[in-house]
């Protein structure tokens, strides 16, 4: 790539009071001209939509999805199957452990792989 990656996300304006590294991935789609994580996302207090954690939770979560619209190319750089039961049953395929980007690329990647997504808009969250 030869490009010098930003690694801070919460800079992206659609991506402000997200965590991405403790979100949940529930599943991954691309459609023409569309990549999503459909995600049990942790909300910041910089969230309009923040509230305290419940009892239970280390964090407060909402269900949503991390879109990038606008998609020109997508290249697997890896893929994996893995998937993850919590106690509960429920099953996810990780986090997003890192979210780079330069000049329209933006790199993802988790336990279920790593992928580069050319874009010409920013990703957003919108809530379900």
């Amino acid at each position: 790539m030869g490009l010098a990656m930003n690694k801070d996300y919460s800079q992206l304006k659609g991506l402000n009071g997200l965590y991405l590294e403790d979100s949940y991935v529930l599943s991954i789609s691309e459609a023409p001209g569309q990549f999503t994580f459909a995600l049990d996302a942790v909300l910041t207090p910089e969230s309009a939509r923040y509230k305290p954690p419940k009892p239970d939770e280390q964090y407060c979560y909402a269900l949503g999805r991390l879109v990038f619209s606008e998609v020109t190319a997508v290249k697997w750089i890896s893929r994996s199957a893995q998937q993850y039961t919590d106690a509960a049953g429920d099953v996810d395929l990780g986090n997003i452990d890192n979210l780079s980007f330069e000049q329209g690329l933006y790199v993802a990647e988790g336990d279920w792989g790593q992928v580069e997504i050319l874009s010409s808009a920013d990703p957003e969250f919108l809530f379900d």
